[in-house]
Formats: C-alpha cells, sequence, structure tokens
C-alpha cells in the first residue's frame, strides 16, 4: 500500500482535466469529435462517451496511482530556492513535470513489453499475430521520448534549473505526427483484446499481471492508452510552463508556437482515428437487402455519433449517424465477434426531417410499452423520417435521457 502521506508532484490538475474529458461510462451516444481525449475505449460497446466536450455530468474516473515522486523544488538548497522567484520556482516546476513524464511513460512503454507482450508470446497464450495486432508499435515509441528526454538533460544547467525549452518543443513536437497509425488502430485492437479475455488462460494471466505489484492497478488496457494519456497533456503542459514564463523571456513567442504545433499534430491525429474509426464499422454492416446499400455509406470519412436508442416496440437499435447518411441497425453476434444489421432503408441527410418530440406526445397505448415500463408518457423521444411522405418510413427513438437527446438532436441538426 502506498503511504498516505506521500507527495504529490505538481500539475496533478492536468491529470484531473485530461480525465474529466474521457468518455463517460454509460452514455446513450457517441459523438465524434475533433479531440483525441475523447477516444478512451471500453469493453462494452454500449456506452459510449462524448468527444469535443464532456458527456459525463458524474466524477471524473479514478487517476491511476502515482509514482512517487518530490517536488523540483525540494530538490533545491536553501540559499538556490531564496535566488528564484515565486513565479520561476513553478516555471521549473511545469518543466520538471514534462521530463518526469516522459521518464514514466518510457517505463511504461518498456514495461507494456517486458511483463505483457513477450510473456504471453512466450507461453503461447496469444500468437504473434494476434500481439502485433494489439500493441501495434508500441515499443518503437520509446526513443522518440527517450530523445526529448535526453534534450531536456542537456538543457538542464548544474543547478537544476532548464532556461529556454521552446526550441526544444519546437522541434520535437512534430515528430509525435508518428501516432497516427497506432491511435488509428487503437479501436480493432481494443475490440480484439475483449475478445481474447473470453479466453481463459488470458483473462488468468492478465488478473495475475493487474494483482502484481509492477501493474499500479492498472490493466493491459491502461498500458496500451498510455501514449493516448500523454498526448492529451502536451497542450496543458505547454499552456502551463507559458503561463508562469515572463513576458520579456525569450521562451514566450517559441511556447506559443510549439502550442500551435501540439494542436495541428492532435488535429492530425484525429483525423486519421476517425477516418478508422469510420470504416471499422462500416465494415460491420451487414445488409438484408441490397436496395439497403448506399454509396453514401461506403464513401463515409467521418462518423458524426453513434450509440443505443430504442424504438416504439422498445426494442434496441444501434444508431450510426454518418457525414451523409443516417443508418438504423440491431447488434447482432458473429462468431463471437459483433456486427450491426441494417434495419429498414438508410435515411441521407439531405432528405431526413427531424421532429424533436415532447415528453407525453407518444402515449403508452400499447407502443413504447416495453420501453417506458410503468410510465405513461414516453420521455427524452424523437422522431426521423423521409421528407418524401410517400416513402413512409419513420422511426421514433428514446434516448436514456434528455441530456444525451438533446446530443442526438443536435447532432443530426448540425449534420
Amino acid at each position: 500500500q502506498e503511504p498516505s502521506t506521500k507527495r504529490v508532484r505538481p500539475l496533478a490538475r492536468v491529470t484531473s482535466l485530461a480525465n474529466l474529458i474521457s468518455p463517460v461510462r454509460n452514455g446513450a451516444v457517441r459523438r465524434f469529435g475533433q479531440t483525441i481525449q475523447s477516444f478512451a475505449l471500453r469493453s462494452d460497446s454500449k456506452s459510449p462517451g462524448c468527444a469535443q466536450k464532456s458527456c459525463s455530468r458524474s466524477a471524473a474516473p479514478t487517476p491511476p496511482k502515482r509514482r512517487n515522486s518530490v517536488l523540483w523544488s525540494e530538490m533545491l538548497d536553501v540559499n538556490m530556492k531564496e535566488s528564484l522567484s515565486t513565479k520561476e520556482i513553478k516555471r521549473q516546476e511545469a518543466i520538471y513535470e514534462m521530463s518526469r513524464g516522459e521518464q514514466d511513460l518510457i517505463e511504461d512503454l518498456k514495461l507494456a513489453r517486458k511483463a505483457y507482450h513477450d510473456p504471453m508470446l512466450k507461453l503461447s497464450i496469444m500468437s504473434e499475430e494476434e500481439l502485433t495486432h494489439i500493441f501495434g508499435d508500441l515499443d518503437s515509441y520509446i526513443p522518440l521520448h527517450e530523445d526529448l528526454l535526453a534534450s531536456l538533460g542537456e538543457a538542464t544547467k548544474p543547478d537544476g534549473t532548464v532556461e529556454q525549452i521552446g526550441p526544444i518543443l519546437v522541434k520535437w513536437l512534430p515528430r509525435l505526427h508518428a501516432y497516427k497509425g497506432y491511435c488509428s488502430n487503437q479501436l480493432a485492437a481494443k475490440a480484439l483484446l475483449d475478445q481474447k479475455k473470453q479466453d481463459r488462460r488470458v483473462q488468468d494471466f492478465l488478473q495475475r499481471c493487474l494483482e502484481s505489484p509492477f501493474s499500479r492497478k492498472l490493466d493491459l488496457w491502461s498500458f496500451l492508452d498510455i501514449p493516448r494519456s500523454r498526448l492529451v497533456k502536451y497542450p496543458l503542459l505547454l499552456k502551463e510552463i507559458l503561463r508562469h514564463t515572463p513576458k520579456d523571456h525569450p521562451d514566450i513567442h517559441i511556447l506559443e508556437e510549439a502550442i500551435s504545433i501540439i494542436q495541428g499534430v492532435l488535429s492530425d491525429i484525429n483525423l486519421k482515428k476517425g477516418e478508422s474509426e469510420c470504416q471499422y464499422y462500416i465494415d460491420k454492416l451487414e445488409y438484408l437487402d441490397e436496395k439497403q446499400k448506399d454509396p453514401r455509406i461506403e464513401g463515409s470519412k467521418a462518423l458524426l455519433c453513434h450509440g443505443e436508442l430504442k424504438n416504439k416496440n422498445g426494442h434496441k437499435l444501434y444508431v450510426f449517424l454518418f457525414q451523409d447518411i443516417l443508418v438504423l441497425t440491431r447488434p447482432v453476434s458473429r462468431n463471437e465477434r459483433q456486427a450491426f444489421q441494417v434495419y429498414r432503408q438508410p435515411i441521407p441527410v439531405q432528405e431526413l426531417l427531424l421532429e424533436d418530440l415532447q415528453d407525453g406526445d407518444v402515449k403508452m397505448g400499447g407502443s413504447f410499452r416495453g420501453a417506458f415500463g410503468n410510465s405513461d408518457k414516453a420521455k427524452n423521444i424523437f422522431r426521423v423520417r423521409f421528407q418524401d411522405p410517400s416513402l413512409g418510413q419513420s422511426h421514433t427513438l428514446q434516448a436514456n435521457d434528455v441530456f444525451h437527446k438533446q446530443q442526438w438532436v443536435n447532432c443530426i441538426r448540425t449534420a
């Protein structure tokens, strides 16, 4: 057990921010947004979350256990501490936090290979192909972060301070584009890992690891997701350093450039990840009728939102809003793999009519009986249909709660 009196490194606020923008546990809609903060995956495919802003109004997830560490200022002698202003000490603390974070990341990437990948391969718990699909080229990023750590070390003066960090970051941050492929593969990697957990040997091995001290109570996916968590933190860390940098410091404008660079990198990674996520679900669609196939589905590059809704009979549907077309499906299992059977005719957004229904607009009399139990009113409902009445297709849908209903309504209106 970790001591209750342990010191927590500065910038704990940064960690909590990253956690706050993780998806909700029991959401009913996932909006595909522009920030990779949303990309925290769970085994429950029915509980997607929100991207551009947090969908959760509940408490943030418990952050992983932190390693014991000391503050940068605790390593200074008394004379040195007295010679620095409070603002400069905070600036050096923020720089030190970035350096320690890189060291922690490197250790975790090495641990993922040594404690999980290699033993599972050696014991034939998973095949080499399966492990490659789940772990990707994770350990290839170790030299990337070692280079930043080395540059920060070289820039650190004998008294422990760093005069300028801006030029180092401007040169190094563009290299994070290397994470495009890794982040794009995370959805498929998580799905395969969840599938393999059904194997008793895999389950037993991962449980033993979880109970071992080295894991810090983190499961395998937490280690595989650490690079994404780190990417999320860079803009926050840079802004923290900038906030404590004097206006006349040579780093000011360079740090602003560095923040712009990392935001551009994350935007590019999001775009690539979004296309990959979109294709992942397109590949899982099953059509009962050739007429259901629409070139706008296959041509989609963005998935605006998706999640579980109920129809008027209380049946669960999984609905996808691609950039140009709305597709209603029924979740099905195929050889222990999830698939989505297209339900009725997909509705192109240009031909779609949205009706925001008020609670009670749909009465109980048989419809919504299964969906609403003993309630006298149908709540959190909206209707989608073709604008052309002759097509006669209409779907009255219910969301989990008013919050997720509003997300769907806003998302469809935006499309």
